[in-house]
């Protein structure tokens, strides 16, 4: 996926990925101590920041799009401090700091204190290739230890085309058993809740949920 793909969405308003209210998973899921910092790759403006902020986190979201990031801080009516780290312009209000930039270029310097991962939109926005390249980048930039959940979306790809791509169980354990421990916690039938993938002729739909730990 090209950046231009993701900021015409923004620009256009075309983001029925961002969801209105916290994820239900996260909140039935997450078991990380409060004392962590949590990476929150390709973030947008979710309210599962405020969350996580919420419970005593420290919160570093890594967004693509600034017009995602202004409308996050916009819209909790808080005035972030802006300043420039690395290849990342930072906005930072209270626990939440999220860097406008591409993902691909944060370094393990950048998040050696974070010991806690969330993605629930990162992983199944990619195509294929760039999935390979995530998980790797992943595993080059944590420190060990790291703990988390991922969530992500399975269904026919020959009847939709992504994003959101399908990433299948396999295809998790594939990407992430060789540096992490990956633990199914919950398979949900949402076909009948998703009016895109309805419409678009979809037979199945699964969200699965993974607590994974960093080794």
């Amino acid at each position: 996926m090209q950046p231009e793909f993701w900021h015409k969405k923004w620009d256009s308003g075309q983001i029925g990925f961002h969801q209105p209210e916290v994820n239900p998973y996260l909140q039935r899921h997450w078991a990380v101590a409060e004392t962590a910092r949590v990476l929150v790759p390709l973030c947008g403006k979710s309210l599962d920041l405020a969350w996580l902020a919420g419970r005593g986190h420290q919160v570093l979201g890594i967004e693509l799009s600034q017009k995602a990031i202004e409308d996050f801080f916009n819209e909790h009516q808080v005035q972030p401090q802006i300043s420039q780290k690395g290849a990342f312009k930072a906005y930072r209000g209270g626990a939440i700091e999220l860097w406008c930039g591409d993902f691909f270029a944060l370094t393990a310097s950048d998040v050696a204190d974070c010991t806690a991962l969330y993605d629930r939109a990162a992983l199944i926005a990619l195509p294929a290739p760039m999935r390979e390249r995530y998980a790797a980048h992943l595993q080059q930039i944590l420190p060990l230890g790291v703990q988390g959940l991922l969530i992500t979306l399975d269904y026919d790809q020959t009847q939709m085309p992504g994003p959101p791509f399908a990433v299948g169980d396999d295809e998790v354990k594939r990407l992430l058993s060789g540096a992490w421990q990956v633990q199914a916690l919950e398979e949900q039938d949402v076909l009948g809740e998703s009016g895109k993938f309805l419409q678009a002729g979809v037979t199945r739909l699964e969200e699965r949920v993974y607590r994974v730990s960093s080794r």
